[in-house]
């Protein structure tokens, strides 16, 4: 391994191998980053169908619960079915029949990955992750000498970035 002399030679090392060994993970959110762009349209997703035994005479927001659907409205009741905008629901039997638009298997583990939550049993690995890309910002300073014309444009670019953040966040 690189000898450390100092702490610029410690970041840059550091920054050099956590990268190589995140290089998968951030390629993997990247990819379900941009795919959550999206994630208001069908785009890569294929439609699937479902038929499901629930409880009988369940009310419209139980319906939805269970179904996990989100803006589920019954537009219309025919006897004792239901009917939304993608399926039915008999509510003697409780038999619902809908279907969905779902991203392909791997790409949506993807971006489970990418929304993960403190209960999730992924969460060390996320929290993880973002400590390490504040790493990264914070190494990256260490990468070039202060007193060179790449630092200093670093910093102009830095200071760019920040200020396109910021107007982002107000938009």
């Amino acid at each position: 391994m690189d000898k450390i002399k100092d702490t610029r030679s410690f970041m840059r090392v550091t920054h050099r191998y956590l990268g190589y060994f995140l290089a998968g993970i951030m390629a993997v959110y990247a990819v379900s980053g941009v795919i959550l762009v999206y994630r208001d349209t069908d785009f890569l997703k294929s439609e699937k169908k479902y038929e499901k035994t629930l409880s009988a005479n369940l009310s419209e927001k139980e319906l939805k619960k269970e179904l996990k659907m989100k803006g589920l409205e019954v537009e219309k009741t025919e006897g004792t079915v239901l009917h939304f905008k993608k399926g039915t629901y008999d509510s003697a039997t409780g038999v619902a029949k809908y279907s969905k638009m779902e991203l392909p298997f791997v790409l949506d583990k993807m971006v489970s990955l990418h929304k993960s939550q403190s209960k999730d049993a992924i969460a060390p690995l996320s929290v993880f992750f973002g400590v390490a890309l504040f790493f990264f910002v914070i190494s990256s300073f260490w990468m070039f000498n202060p007193k060179t014309k790449a630092f200093k444009r670093g910093i102009r670019f830095t200071i760019a970035g920040l200020i396109v953040s910021i107007i982002l966040l107000f938009i």
